[in-house]
């Protein structure tokens, strides 16, 4: 049985969690950390992680950027493995991940959905073909109550773009105010925000006469908690280092 502590297990993310990780008997929630510690739950919550006295095996986070420097301080100091799955995670957070890893295990992904990571692994052999002769743009869209823009998932396909390019894209994050043509170097990055949209992304690929597009739709939450519980099973055997989805497809 695998242990675990809910970074976030209030929110909308920790509550799909809770609710499936019920169904698997080889997991078990243990605690929780929220700073809506108050709230009627089967198991303790924290209000901080300093203040948490349970040890866990694995602690899952779908929490806010502002809180990872917290989080990865007491898993540090404890030695616990942790799911990072929070997003819109700046350059200090990320520093903040790659430095802890050289103490503990970590598991982190700008999207926890294994169909994402699929088509990022497609993107990897399908660019180097198409980049001499096709646009490449993406279209991102979400709930209105999403916060970043672009998506991490965006930025995530985008980044796996550059990465499988000879020339490296320049991302253009929309197009307003720009009057010059769209060169071949350009990849644009565009959001939209609206309703109930759990998340859409599509990789459009414009050549001579002819049109590719790639389109993942995410229709639930519960996709990125399934991914989440892979990578808990999957991290729980690991050493300490920095793992990622690519590690888990």
């Amino acid at each position: 049985m695998i242990q675990i502590i809910l970074h976030g297990c209030n929110g909308k993310m920790g509550k799909v969690l809770r609710q499936l990780i019920s169904y698997d008997n080889e997991l078990e929630v243990i605690a929780g950390i929220d700073k809506n510690s108050d709230t009627p739950s089967p198991f303790k919550i924290y209000s901080a992680p300093s203040d948490c006295r349970h040890k866990a095996d694995v602690i899952i986070d779908f929490s806010h950027y502002s809180a990872i420097a917290d989080l990865l301080e007491y898993c540090v100091a404890s030695k616990t493995p942790v799911i990072i799955a929070t997003t819109g995670l700046g350059d200090n957070e990320l520093f903040l991940i790659k430095d802890a890893s050289n103490e503990i295990p970590i598991f982190h992904s700008a999207n926890m959905s294994v169909g994402i990571n699929v088509i990022d692994k497609v993107l990897r052999g399908l660019v180097p073909t198409l980049e001499k002769d096709f646009n490449m743009e993406i279209i991102e869209k979400h709930h209105n109550k999403k916060t970043d823009s672009p998506s991490g998932t965006a930025l995530l396909l985008a980044e796996s773009i550059n990465n499988a390019c000879m020339v490296k894209k320049e991302f253009i994050y929309g197009r307003h105010s720009k009057s010059d043509d769209c060169k071949m170097t350009d990849l644009g990055i565009h959001s939209i925000r609206g309703g109930t949209i759990p998340g859409e992304h599509t990789i459009l690929f414009a050549g001579p006469d002819e049109i590719i597009e790639i389109t993942h739709t995410a229709l639930s939450k519960e996709i990125f908690a399934r991914g989440a519980i892979k990578a808990t099973k999957f991290l729980s055997t690991k050493e300490k280092g920095l793992y990622s989805m690519k590690d888990l497809v």
